[in-house]
């Protein structure tokens, strides 16, 4: 069963004038180091922070505002096909233990100027 499903989109300049303002400051505060290093891996590394950021910002949105979360709790990795994976840690963790949310499906996408991300969280046996 559905628990809850999330949606953002996140402008593409609007990610690189925070990243140029803030710097690393801002991105450890948002993104794990393994985030960091996959996206800055790429030719333009704010297509990947804005869709990456999309997806915390989904996540958050799929279980409410039901536990306190720190955006670094929440990973996107990539398996090798490359499929969007999320990986998460802390409260949030717990929180999906407590409600029985066994898998949270991720889509990334990213055209031009926006970088879109939507969750669907399910609930049920493991």
């Amino acid at each position: 069963m559905i628990y809850g499903v999330g949606i953002d989109l996140v402008k593409i300049e609007r990610m690189k004038e925070v990243v140029e303002k803030w710097g690393q400051r801002f991105l450890e505060r948002v993104f794990t180091e393994n985030e960091i290093s996959y996206c800055y891996e790429k030719k333009n590394p704010y297509f990947s922070l804005s869709v990456r950021f999309a997806a915390k910002e989904a996540l958050i949105k799929a279980i409410g505002s039901a536990v306190p979360v720190s955006l670094t709790d929440i990973e996107v990795i990539n398996v090798d096909s490359g499929k969007p994976f999320l990986k998460i840690n802390g409260r949030i963790k717990d929180f999906f233990k407590e409600k029985s949310i066994s898998k949270a499906h991720l889509s990334l996408s990213h055209e031009h100027e926006y970088g879109v991300a939507c969750v669907v969280l399910e609930e049920g046996d493991r």
